[in-house]
């Protein structure tokens, strides 16, 4: 698989409680409480996002028509006007270190551009972002040829060189602003959403037409060398991934974050394909149970949905959890940390506890 991408003994084998699966996966009663906001976030592309106010709407966001003359948005601006060049700006939607997004029209059709940043080429990721933005390119390419069973923005323009995507812009508000929401969609939202995921997960075109993303031997090797995993994690989750040798590959969204889905009319659409590929089955849902740790109702569901497929399903998904969960604490987990980080740190440490002694269960159930 091309890549994506603390202490212990060997494995030890452990049966799992009585009244306790596998995926259970309750936390702690003492974890302590949120309250009423979540600590800034830094996002992907760099941009730092505050959580609303309980309470507060999703509303669209604030036209600001000097953003659009900042020298980073004017060369933004540039590129997409070499492939659209009947493209007019309206709002700048974001304007980050590592892309940069412009709401805009093409006659009465409204669209959205995605540019990488110029800042991104003083990054020390650059490579990575431009291989990122080009492998988004080439998965909307691949939806034009191979329609995908579940909402996304039609492509409508791409230069590959340049690292410029627009695309159709879909009305409807993101089920979230931030990383790790405060305020959960409602229960309709998230089985709306969970359908969605799944319906992309159970989606099968031709293999040759993605790539999988992760490469999870070498995932748990650097996990382990920096201290998250101990040796007897890492040996259980090789277990796990041994037993794993022979099970099709799941297409997954790679990014399946509350911000990048949309709650439109029409039903939720997915949006930032940038991680797109083949993982091992329920890695999208991991991603939503790790973010979603104030609904308890939804990590319920997410878990029924995991454990459906059968041992091996079950399995590969306790692996993509345990393998988000040390990204999200690699994340978080920095100098400086404020009060409200730091309590969204321990509840990230404590659900990768909790996802261990699941590993460690079905490692001992076999």
């Amino acid at each position: 698989m091309a890549p994506r991408g603390v202490e212990g003994r060997a494995t030890d084998a452990r049966v799992v409680p009585a009244g306790r699966t596998a995926l259970g996966l309750r936390g702690p009663e003492t974890a302590p409480p949120v309250g009423g906001r979540l600590p800034l976030a830094r996002q992907a592309d760099g941009q730092v996002l505050r959580a609303r106010r309980p309470g507060q709407p999703v509303g669209p966001e604030r036209i600001d028509p000097a953003a659009l003359q900042t020298p980073s948005v004017r060369a933004a601006l540039a590129s997409v006007a070499r492939i659209c060049p009947a493209f007019t700006p309206r709002q700048v939607l974001r304007e980050g270190s590592r892309h940069i997004l412009v709401a805009g029209t093409i006659g009465r059709a409204p669209v959205v551009a995605k540019c990488l940043a110029p800042q991104a080429v003083r990054s020390e990721y650059f490579e990575q972002l431009v291989a990122d933005f080009h492998h988004e390119v080439a998965v909307y390419r691949a939806f034009v040829r191979h329609r995908p069973p579940v909402r996304l923005p039609r492509l409508v323009a791409a230069d590959h060189d340049r690292c410029v995507l627009v695309m159709e812009r879909v009305p409807g508000r993101p089920a979230a602003r931030e990383r790790h929401p405060v305020n959960a969609p409602t229960p309709g939202e998230v089985r709306a959403l969970l359908n969605t995921v799944r319906t992309l997960n159970l989606w099968r075109p031709p293999t040759d037409v993605f790539q999988p993303r992760m490469d999870y031997q070498l995932e748990i090797a650097r996990y382990h060398s920096v201290g998250q995993l101990t040796d007897r994690d890492a040996g259980d989750l090789r277990a796990l991934l041994h037993g794993l040798g022979h099970t099709p590959m799941q297409l997954c969204h790679g990014d399946a974050l509350l911000s990048n889905m949309l709650l439109a009319p029409s039903g939720p659409v997915l949006v930032d394909w940038e991680q797109a590929g083949w993982y091992l089955p329920g890695y999208d849902l991991a991603v939503l149970w790790s973010v979603l740790s104030g609904d308890t109702a939804a990590r319920r569901q997410i878990s029924q949905l995991a454990q459906s497929g059968g041992t091996l399903a079950r399995d590969a998904f306790l692996v993509n959890l345990v393998l988000v969960l040390m990204r999200e604490i690699r994340l978080y987990d920095v100098p400086g940390a404020g009060e409200e980080q730091r309590i969204m740190i321990r509840r990230l440490y404590d659900d990768a506890a909790l996802a261990r002694r699941a590993v460690r269960a079905a490692v001992g159930t076999r």
